[in-house]
């Protein structure tokens, strides 16, 4: 794997991925928008604290990687980003649309079953059922062009389906029985649930980035009508 990150890094390609698709009218992202993102408490595992200048940082190691590029437009007096990290002309990442959600869901919330992934990805892309999934993971287990994508961990005690682990923060023992990314199958109804939090978290992101637009044109008219 030539790509490897750190769990930031980690954490802010995958909010990138997300949002291109689930919110297209407000990506690329702003420093702001990206932070909530990256803190967003649905559909996280693990959820974290990060302060703007932390993921400005990490944005700026990114950028330099060329796996993030910022698209503010000229005279523009905020950044805006968008990922790189596969499909592009600088990189020898291809991924289909199912593979594209599958990586995601697994840099967003770590290691998951076949099911589970199902489930999360169903705003990202669509799947016939679990088979398709476990098919497609098996797959990328054994990417050729640019190695392995994913690993395959061994069964979980009283686990009916295996996790799979992405492998872009570097390597991952495919023993490990037990970890904080680790989640309980979910219900329908659990999973149900859990799409209607993240809708009602992307909806509170979009108001604070429309306020945060608003504020910034109320500013440029003070601006206009001082000159």
């Amino acid at each position: 794997m030539n790509i490897e990150l750190s769990q930031v890094e980690a954490r802010i390609i995958g909010c990138l991925i997300e949002k291109e698709v689930t919110t297209p009218d407000h990506y690329p992202l702003t420093l702001n928008s990206l932070t909530n993102a990256c803190n967003q408490k649905s559909n996280r595992e693990p959820v974290m604290s990060l302060s703007e200048a932390e993921v400005q940082d990490a944005v700026d190691a990114l950028v330099k990687r060329r796996l993030v590029s910022d698209e503010s437009q000229f005279n523009s007096r905020v950044s805006k980003f968008q990922h790189r990290f596969c499909n592009t002309e600088f990189g020898d990442l291809k991924l289909t649309v199912q593979e594209k959600g599958i990586v995601c869901c697994l840099l967003l919330r770590g290691a998951q079953t076949p099911g589970e992934i199902r489930t999360r990805t169903n705003r990202l892309c669509q799947f016939s059922d679990v088979k398709e999934v476990e098919s497609l993971l098996d797959k990328m287990a054994a990417h050729d062009s640019s190695g392995s994508l994913v690993v395959k961990l061994e069964r979980e005690p009283g686990k009916r389906e295996s996790r799979y682990m992405h492998l872009f923060c570097g390597e991952v023992d495919p023993a490990l029985a037990a970890s904080s990314t680790a989640a309980s199958t979910m219900s329908a109804s659990a999973g149900f649930d859990a799409i209607q939090s993240d809708r009602v978290t992307e909806l509170e992101q979009e108001l604070a980035q429309l306020r945060e637009e608003f504020s910034q044109f109320k500013q440029w008219v003070n601006e206009q009508l001082a000159d």
